[in-house]
C-alpha cells in the first residue's frame, strides 16, 4: 500500500498525479474463505480490518451488493457521540470514541474526525431534569458532560431563536464537549484501503442470493457471482438484515425504516458543533464544505429506495425553522433516506446466532455511524473467538426474551416514534 504523506503528494505532483496506486483492488471471488462479511459499509469494512489487525485472520472476503460506501455510511449526518445514560451503551460507545481519536493515523487516511461538541437542547424543566440525570450517569462512566443553562447555550449558539414568543423556549441543554463529527465516506474508504492492504478481498457488485446451512452449521453462501464456501459468516447489512434473515428462516426483533436527512447550500462558518432539537426530531451540524447537514425523523412510508418523501422532509425542516429561523433563507441541495434496522429497544445487536458459524450485527437504529470502529472491533472479536466481548455482552440477541433491554428512550417496542 502506498503511504499517504506530504512527500508522496509532492512526488506525485511531478507526474501530474497520474501514478497513484488504486486505493483497493477489485479481485475475483475465491472459492473459499475463512470468514465472509456480508455488507461493504462502515461496519462490515471495520470488522474485516479488525479481524486482520487484531486476530490475524486475513483470508477474509467482504461481499457487497453495490459498491463500497454506497449505503448508509455514504449518506448520514456524521455525528459521533457517547452521551448515553445506560452503562452498557455508555461504555461501548466511549471505547469507540477512543478508537475515533487515533483512527486517521491508524488508517493513514484523513477521516476528518472533529471533536467539536454536541448540545442536546432542553425546552422544559422536565427535560432539564432528565438531562441532569443523564449527565450524572455519563460522568460516572468517565464521559465528559456539562449541563448548560439558557445563557450558556446562548453564548454557544446565538443564532438560535431565543425570543420571548418562540413556541418551544430554550431552557438549557446537555453538552458533551468531546463529541463531534467525521467525514462519513472517508471512514469507509480508509477502512477499505487498509483492509485491502492486509489481504482482505473486497468483492463489489456481488449480491447474496442464499446460504448453505447443513445440520445447523453454516457452510457457505450463494451469490450472483457464484458459490463461496466459508467457515464463518457475518451479517452486517443494516436495513437489509431482514431480507437476508428471511433466506435463513430467521425472524429478528427489528424493523426496517427510512431515516430522512438533507443538506443545504454551503454558507460561511456559523455552527461549530452539533445541535439537537429537544421539542422534535431534528439535529444539525455544519460540514467542512460549509453545508448545513440536517437529520430528522423516520419516513412512515417504507421503501428500499434510499430516498424520502416530501411530507417528512417538510416536517424535518419545520423543526429546524422553529430552532433556527435563518434556515428559511437557504436552498436545499439534496435529500436522502437511509435504510435503518430499528431494534425494539433502540440498542444494537452484536451476537452469535443459533446457526453455528453465523454472526449478527444489526439494530443500529438512528446512530450506526458513531459506533463504526467499536462495532467492527467487537464484531471481529465475536467472530474470531466465537464468543461476545465484555463490551457487547449486553447487546446480545437473547435480551429480548430475557427482558434485559437497553431502552434509552423509554418507549418500549416503539423506539422509533417521537
Amino acid at each position: 500500500m502506498q503511504k499517504y504523506s506530504v512527500f508522496s503528494l509532492i512526488k506525485n505532483a511531478f507526474s501530474n498525479h497520474q501514478n497513484w496506486e488504486v486505493a483497493w483492488k477489485d479481485p475475483t471471488p475465491k472459492s473459499e474463505y475463512d470468514v465472509v462479511i456480508i455488507g461493504g459499509g462502515g461496519h462490515g469494512l471495520a470488522t474485516a480490518y479488525y479481524l486482520a489487525k487484531e486476530h490475524n485472520i486475513r483470508n477474509v472476503a467482504i461481499i457487497e451488493k453495490g459498491w463500497i460506501g454506497g449505503g448508509n455510511v455514504g449518506r448520514n449526518t456524521t455525528i459521533i457521540r457517547s452521551n448515553f445514560m445506560y452503562d452498557a451503551n455508555a461504555r461501548f460507545n466511549e471505547f469507540g470514541m477512543d478508537l475515533w481519536r487515533n483512527l486517521s493515523q491508524e488508517l493513514n487516511f484523513n477521516v476528518m474526525f472533529s471533536p467539536r461538541g454536541i448540545i442536546n437542547l432542553a425546552h422544559s424543566d422536565a427535560q432539564m431534569n432528565a438531562y441532569a440525570r443523564r449527565g450524572n450517569s455519563m460522568r460516572l462512566n468517565g464521559i465528559d458532560a456539562k449541563l448548560l443553562d439558557r445563557d450558556e447555550v446562548k453564548k454557544l449558539i446565538p443564532m438560535a431563536d431565543f425570543s420571548d414568543e418562540v413556541r418551544f423556549p430554550i431552557f438549557g441543554g446537555l453538552m458533551q464537549p468531546s463529541a463531534g463529527t467525521a467525514r462519513h465516506d472517508a471512514v469507509a474508504w480508509g477502512y477499505a484501503r487498509k483492509a485491502d492492504d492486509m489481504g482482505v478481498d473486497i468483492i463489489q457488485h456481488c449480491e447474496v442470493t442464499g446460504f448453505d446451512v447443513v445440520n445447523g452449521k453454516i457452510k457457505g453462501i450463494r451469490t450472483s457471482r457464484g458459490d463461496i464456501k466459508a467457515k464463518k459468516v457475518g451479517l452486517c447489512v443494516a436495513g437489509s438484515t431482514n431480507i437476508l434473515a428471511e433466506k435463513l428462516n430467521m425472524t429478528l426483533p427489528i424493523e426496517t425504516h427510512v431515516l430522512q436527512a438533507c443538506v443545504s447550500e454551503p454558507v460561511k462558518p456559523l455552527l461549530d458543533g452539533v445541535v439537537t432539537f429537544g421539542a422534535g426530531h431534528f439535529y444539525i451540524s455544519q460540514s467542512d464544505k460549509g453545508e448545513m447537514v440536517m437529520g430528522g425523523d423516520l419516513d412512515g412510508y417504507n421503501s428500499y429506495a434510499q430516498r424520502g418523501n416530501l411530507p417528512t422532509i417538510q416536517h424535518v425542516l419545520t423543526g429546524g425553522l422553529a430552532l433556527f429561523p435563518f434556515l428559511s433563507r437557504l436552498k436545499m441541495l439534496r435529500t436522502w433516506g437511509g435504510i435503518m434496522d430499528m431494534s425494539m429497544d433502540g440498542s444494537p445487536i452484536i451476537d452469535k446466532t443459533h446457526i453455528e458459524g453465523l454472526y449478527l450485527n444489526c439494530g443500529w437504529c438512528y446512530g450506526g455511524f458513531k459506533s463504526t470502529p467499536v462495532s467492527g472491533w467487537t464484531f471481529a472479536h465475536t467472530i474470531a473467538q466465537d464468543q461476545v466481548h465484555e463490551l457487547n455482552s449486553e447487546l446480545r440477541l437473547n435480551r429480548f426474551s430475557t427482558g434485559h433491554l437497553l431502552d434509552e428512550k423509554g418507549l418500549g417496542t416503539k423506539t422509533w416514534i417521537g
